[in-house]
């Protein structure tokens, strides 16, 4: 008899349920199935595992239904970052899953690498510049291309040209260096680091007030101009708001179209100024553009309210975007500086 599938279960799609099986499946019953996966299958397999949180037993019932027996009584399983690992450990080599495990995790890994990718290349070059170039060299072969490029454009051109030399001549570099290195960087640079950088309040309160709707941080912010004035005016300039939207690159605004809800873009550019609408509009493809202006002009007299609301989004999904890497927001605040 074919079961009938649960509702729990409507929200995966291939890859999530393909996921949920390993997942139930375990060591000993999936080891073979991993074996005969190549890395990149590993690598997202091991990905979509990794964010699943909780899966419904009904769901991984229906799932391995052969293991029905066991499954049911479960209550639910839970993937996440330790989990997967677990998983990996023992199926697979250890260097193997270091490497898996480090990819998947992202830029907000744990890993010393995943931390220091992050660290501004100006303040990584002032570290390193004092270090010995080998070592230097070391460092930046286990960055990604981008940020060692930018680290060695801040080196002196002499230390720069001697570590390039020393990376160009290096060989597979040994696990018990690497930990030696690992170790230094985070008892002498990390946590020194760690120390110097205590976040400016203002700008953890731009973040709330970039959430706010249009009404409430206007409201805030001009009885925050009486009692502070000089805390408002920090705030306002570390802010991005819908107007800033303006300053992106059209590469940039494309990735924002290609994701937002298209109700609520129409709605946010509708009481957009007209360059904000004519850089939108300009991403889009000539049907795309067209069915937009016909949207917005459909809807009628819309409150302001709800459109901020939407501007606000609209926002979001672009600080969103940011924090992931897939796009880069200028800060129209200055000529060079650039938000990530």
């Amino acid at each position: 008899m074919i079961l009938a599938e649960p509702p729990e279960l409507k929200r995966y799609g291939g890859i999530e349920r393909a996921a949920a099986l390993m997942l139930v499946l375990g060591k000993d019953h999936g080891a073979q199935i991993w074996e005969h996966l190549s890395v990149d299958e590993i690598k997202e397999l091991s990905a979509t595992i990794s964010t699943l949180g909780r899966v419904p037993s009904a769901a991984a019932e229906h799932l391995l239904i052969a293991f029905a027996g066991e499954v049911s009584a479960m209550n639910a399983l839970h993937g996440s970052f330790e989990t997967t690992e677990r998983l990996l450990d023992g199926i697979l080599p250890t260097d193997r899953v270091r490497e898996i495990m480090e990819d998947i995790r992202g830029p907000a890994g744990r890993t010393m690498w995943d931390k220091l990718s992050n660290v501004s290349e100006a303040v990584l070059a002032g570290y390193l510049k004092n270090e010995y170039p080998q070592t230097v060299a070391v460092i930046l072969s286990k960055l990604k291309a981008d940020h060692a490029a930018r680290v060695l454009g801040q080196l002196p051109r002499e230390i720069a040209i001697d570590v390039v030399q020393r990376m160009l001549r290096m060989e597979t570099v040994q696990k018990d260096v690497l930990l030696q290195v690992e170790q230094t960087l985070r008892s002498e640079f990390m946590s020194n680091l760690s120390r110097a950088q205590r976040r400016d309040p203002h700008e953890a309160m731009a973040e709330v007030f970039n959430a706010m709707d249009r009404s409430t941080e206007q409201s805030i912010l001009g009885s925050l101009d009486e009692h502070a004035p000089e805390s408002a005016e920090r705030i306002r300039a570390l802010m991005f708001t819908f107007e800033d939207l303006g300053s992106l690159i059209p590469t940039a605004v494309s990735a924002i179209v290609r994701q937002a809800d298209k109700r609520q873009m129409a709605l946010a550019l509708k009481g957009a100024p007209d360059h904000i609408r004519q850089l939108f509009m300009s991403t889009m493809t000539e049907r795309s553009a067209k069915l937009m202006r016909e949207d917005m002009a459909g809807m009628g007299p819309v409150r302001a309210r709800d459109c901020e609301e939407a501007q606000t989004a609209l926002v979001r999904l672009a600080k969103s975007l940011a924090d992931r890497g897939e796009i880069v927001l200028a800060d129209p605040k200055s000529d060079d500086a650039m938000i990530v």
